[in-house]
C-alpha cells in the first residue's frame, strides 16, 4: 500500500514539473548576417539575418554573435529565455542593434506565449537546440561560353582565278574554319541555402512519425529527465516516473536504451521498451535497443511487439 501510494503521490506532482520550453529568435536590425553559438554549439552553419531557436528548456544561455563580416567584433550575452514579467517559458526576441556610440549589441524585443505549431516566417533559420546543425545543401551549376569564328567571306568561300595562256582556271576554296561554333563547357560546383520553414532553411525536414514525433527530447532537458527517474527508490516508481515523463515529450533510440539502463529487472526493461516504441523519432534504430536484454526471450518479445505495431 505504502508503494503504491508513493507512486501515485509522483504521478500526480510530476506534470507539475514538467519540462517547459522556450524559443529563441535573434534577427540583425541592419541585416548583418551571423552565426549564433548557444552554451558553446554552433546553431547555423550557414551566416543569416534572423535565427530562430526552440526547444530550449533552461531560463538561461550563454549566446555569442559571429559576424559573417569579420572586421564587426563577436557579442557575448547571458540570454534569459524567460518571459522577464512572469518568468515563464515564452517565444522570446532579441535583436542586433546599433548603439550610440556605434557599437553593436544585443538587446531585448518582445516576449510572447509560446504557440503550438507557430510558422515563422520565410526569412526565418530555424533550428531545434540539441539536433546536429545540417551542412549546406550543394548545387551544381554549368557555365556555358560561346565562341563564333568567321572568315572574311560570308559565304564561307574563296575565289580564286588563274589567266594563263590557253589555260582558264576557277578555283574554289571551302575554308574549313569559316562559320563555326567552339563551345566550351566548364563545370563548378557552389553551395546555397534552401528554405524550409518547417524544421531547418537549409535542409529537409525529418519525417514525422505516425504519432507527430518529429525531435527527441533536448538533451538538456533529457539530462534531468533521466536524473528523475534515476533517484526513484523502487523499480515500479522509476518505470511509472519514465512513462510519465516519456507520456509528453519524445524520445530518440539511445536516449530509451539510457532509461532501459536504469532498471535492474528484464520485465522492467521490456515494459519501458514496448511502451516508448510508438514514442520513438528514430524507429529505424530501434533494433539497438535490444542489446539492454540479458535474455534472447525478451529480445523476441520486442521484436514480436514492434513487428505488430507497424
Amino acid at each position: 500500500m505504502k508503494l503504491k501510494l508513493i507512486s501515485f503521490l509522483i504521478v500526480a506532482l510530476l506534470p507539475i514539473f514538467s519540462f517547459g520550453q522556450s524559443s529563441l529568435t535573434i534577427f540583425s536590425e541592419d541585416g548583418d548576417k551571423f552565426y549564433l553559438v548557444l552554451n558553446g554549439q554552433k546553431q547555423n552553419t550557414v551566416a543569416q539575418t534572423n535565427v530562430r531557436i526552440d526547444g530550449l528548456s533552461q531560463p538561461y544561455y550563454q549566446a555569442k554573435i559571429l559576424f559573417e563580416d569579420q572586421s564587426k567584433p563577436e557579442i557575448s550575452k547571458n540570454i534569459p529565455t524567460q518571459d522577464p514579467s512572469t518568468n515563464a517559458f515564452a517565444d522570446v526576441t532579441y535583436k542586433i542593434k546599433r548603439a550610440k556610440d556605434g557599437e553593436l549589441k544585443i538587446r531585448y524585443f518582445s516576449a510572447t506565449p509560446v504557440e503550438p505549431n507557430y510558422a515563422p516566417p520565410a526569412d526565418v533559420y530555424v533550428m531545434h537546440y540539441g539536433q546536429p546543425a545540417p551542412p549546406p545543401n550543394t548545387v551544381t551549376k554549368t557555365t556555358v561560353t560561346t565562341t563564333t569564328s568567321t572568315s572574311d567571306n560570308m559565304n564561307g568561300n574563296v575565289s580564286i582565278s588563274a589567266n594563263v595562256p590557253g589555260v582558264n582556271m576557277n578555283i574554289n576554296v571551302q575554308d574549313p574554319n569559316a562559320n563555326t561554333t567552339t563551345v566550351r563547357q566548364t563545370t563548378t560546383t557552389s553551395s546555397y541555402s534552401t528554405t524550409d520553414n518547417t524544421v531547418y532553411n537549409n535542409a529537409p525536414p525529418p519525417a514525422a512519425t505516425s504519432n507527430g514525433c518529429q525531435y527527441a527530447m533536448d538533451w538538456g532537458s533529457f539530462k534531468s529527465a533521466k536524473e528523475t527517474v534515476a533517484k526513484a527508490s523502487f523499480e515500479e516508481t522509476k518505470l511509472s516516473t519514465a512513462k510519465t515523463i516519456l507520456s509528453s515529450n519524445c524520445f530518440n533510440t539511445d536516449q530509451v536504451i539510457q532509461i532501459c539502463k536504469l532498471f535492474g529487472f528484464e520485465a522492467s526493461k521490456l515494459d519501458f521498451a514496448k511502451f516508448a516504441y510508438t514514442k520513438t523519432t528514430d524507429r529505424g534504430n530501434y533494433f539497438k535497443v535490444g542489446n539492454v536484454f540479458d535474455f534472447d526471450a525478451s529480445r523476441t518479445d520486442l521484436n514480436d511487439y514492434i513487428s505488430n505495431s507497424r
